[in-house]
């Protein structure tokens, strides 16, 4: 165990309370001596200062008082020691911390109405990436068909360049004045990003076959079905999308089955025309994606798209928190030495003092 930012308390209260009747101990001890020196000076004192005010006899009595402060002050840090002790000491324990943490897709609608917005979650997630520890997170897009942009990694360099390259390619085609002004390089960039997403041809926005593409970069979901021990906080896709349009293999409700049974959680970032948030279509997405547990917002709501990414992953992290807590362990080791050494140090000095 190292003394790290890490370093927990399992009981502090408990540790508290000990120095607290540590603390009482000594006072009660000083008041007593107090009052037994009151009571000796009452007392005739008969010395022999005279005699044993020699130079050798002085520099014993300096010795043995300086002695008995060193003593005392060993005494003092073991009681310390023994308060923290008795307060449990913890760490968390990083390899079950990097084992417990979350996969996450982030399954990107790349339709024309979805541009503008995609720069945006593109950007935030980029930022997030650097506050990342032990997530794994993946990148797919899709429109008529699906591509994946990279696979689940904790390489956090690699996925930041990928999501940095991907928002800046977006971030020049989120208007339509941009898009009326590309230059032929910027131009072949978006081509070879979204190469691969429309191989339907007069279909766009297929959520339901989207999310299953998406679905399937997350261990155990060829399956259809949760591995054992498999926790929903864990495995999440986030799904920013505009709208369903064209006849899909799989339904949002269908593949959103199938996402639950294989312990998936999935969260939905509605980006589309506002005139079209309360069609059909949409109450419907909202409704799917609530009633299989997962959290939906909307652009329109009021909140920009890097504070509705951030909620997101704000609520997600809210398991991950808990599985840190449970994670930790009692860390004694440092304590239990400086305990060790600060006693042996006591002992050795009223040895050398009755002497």
């Amino acid at each position: 165990m190292n003394l790290e930012t890490n370093l927990q308390w399992r009981w502090p209260w408990i540790g508290l309370v000990a120095a607290l009747a540590a603390l009482a101990v000594v006072i009660a001890m000083v008041v007593v001596s107090a009052r037994r020196k009151g009571r000796r000076t009452l007392l005739p004192v008969f010395g022999m200062d005279d005699e044993l005010n020699t130079e050798r006899i002085s520099a014993r009595f300096h010795q043995w008082r300086l002695l008995g402060r060193f003593a005392v002050a060993a005494l003092a840090v073991a009681l310390a020691l023994s308060v923290a002790m008795v307060a449990r000491p913890s760490t968390i324990d990083e390899g079950d911390e990097r084992a417990s943490n979350r996969d996450i897709v982030l399954c990107m609608d790349v339709s024309p109405s979805m541009l503008s917005y995609d720069h945006q979650v593109l950007e935030t997630y980029r930022h997030l990436v650097d506050n990342f520890k032990g997530e794994r997170i993946g990148l797919s897009l899709f429109n008529s068909t699906s591509r994946t942009l990279f696979p689940l990694t904790d390489d956090y360099d690699l996925a930041s360049g990928q999501l940095k390259k991907a928002s800046d390619i977006l971030g020049k085609v989120s208007s339509q004045d941009k898009i009326d002004k590309l230059d032929s390089r910027t131009s072949q960039d978006f081509s070879d990003l979204i190469e691969g997403t429309q191989n339907r041809k007069d279909m766009t926005s297929l959520i339901g076959d989207g999310l299953v593409s998406c679905a399937a970069m997350l261990p155990g979901f060829t399956y259809g079905t949760a591995r054992k021990g498999t926790d929903a906080s864990k495995r999440s896709i986030v799904l920013a999308t505009d709208n369903i349009s064209g006849k899909s293999t799989y339904t949002l409700g269908s593949a959103l089955d199938l996402t639950r049974k294989a312990g998936i959680t999935v969260d939905g970032l509605y980006a589309g025309d506002k005139s079209q948030e309360n069609d059909k279509t949409t109450l419907d997405m909202r409704r799917e994606i609530t009633s299989h547990g997962g959290e939906y917002s909307s652009v329109h709501s009021g909140q920009s798209v890097d504070r509705l990414v951030r909620d997101i992953e704000r609520r997600k992290s809210r398991a991950e928190r808990q599985n840190r807590r449970a994670a930790l362990v009692d860390a004694p080791g440092w304590w239990t030495l400086a305990l060790a050494v600060a006693l042996a140090a006591w002992l050795g000095l009223a040895w050398r003092l009755r002497r």
